[in-house]
């Protein structure tokens, strides 16, 4: 089958999260895309005990432009430094542009609980990286573009529990529905401004976000713990392309849009 080659040479993309699982896979791909790229992340190290050399450093291996700024994304303070540090690594690079030309709001907690158990400092936690970082993580980001005069795009992670009901994710679900709302909402505001907002939805991916995760999402598809999921668990690597094509060129006419990556599972 063939396989596309964006090009993001000059291109200044923040990634949060970006130190393990799926952000991770995002970074690197962009990273070899050409773009130089911005780790924010609350640590450097992934928490994948299979790997040891931190995201911005594995792009800078293969002779790329990468740094890392620590940033807990729930303190909207917190991504005003990481907007300056994109304008300083885009000045840096030769070539690039200004500022952030793609903000990819990655970064988010998870915890499985049953609906009667979640307690209040938990839903606070999950819906402060989740929802809160993701809202103004696309602010701060569209704010610097439109006083740039620079055409942007924004891409947010959403997941496929925004649109279906799962069991022990109330609390989590929660804020995946806030952010496709906060996709359209922003979409729709910003699209006069030349700044396109879109999300991802993945189903679930073999990754470490919580505890153990990897291991039970291996177990998934046909014949194991979901058999209702017509493919089976991702891979983190399998989740780049959807955001490459959303920040690309060849989808300038999309905005607003959730891409659904979940093993056909919101259609079962």
């Amino acid at each position: 089958m063939g396989s596309l080659n964006p090009d993001f040479t000059g291109e200044t993309v923040v990634v949060t999260g970006a130190s393990s699982g799926i952000g991770r896979a995002i970074a690197l791909a962009f990273g070899e895309a050409g773009a130089a790229v911005l780790n924010a992340d609350v640590r450097a190290d992934p928490k994948d005990t299979d790997l040891d050399v931190p995201t911005h450093e594995a792009i800078r291996e293969d002779g790329r432009t990468a740094e890392f700024v620590e940033c807990d994304v729930s303190d909207p303070d917190q991504l005003d430094v990481v907007i300056e540090a994109a304008r300083e690594l885009a000045d840096a690079e030769e070539g690039s542009s200004s500022g952030v030309d793609v903000m990819i709001n990655n970064a988010g907690v998870y915890t499985k609980r049953r609906f009667r158990e979640v307690t209040p400092a938990e839903f606070e936690e999950v819906h402060a990286v989740n929802a809160r970082g993701t809202f103004f993580g696309t602010q701060k980001a569209a704010n610097d573009m439109i006083d740039r005069g620079e055409p942007g795009v924004v891409i947010n992670t959403a997941s496929d529990t925004q649109g279906r009901a799962a069991w022990d994710h109330s609390h989590y679900a929660a804020t995946k529905g806030a952010i496709r709302m906060i996709t359209r909402s922003a979409a729709l505001e910003l699209a006069g401004e030349g700044v396109r907002v879109n999300a991802v939805a993945p189903g679930p991916v073999a990754t470490e976000i919580r505890e153990g995760w990897k291991e039970e999402a291996q177990e998934m598809g046909p014949g194991g713990e979901t058999p209702d999921l017509p493919l089976r668990a991702a891979t983190a690597d399998e989740l780049p392309g959807a955001y490459l094509y959303l920040a690309s060129d060849e989808a300038s006419y999309v905005t607003g849009e959730t891409a659904w990556v979940d093993g056909g599972g919101h259609v079962s």
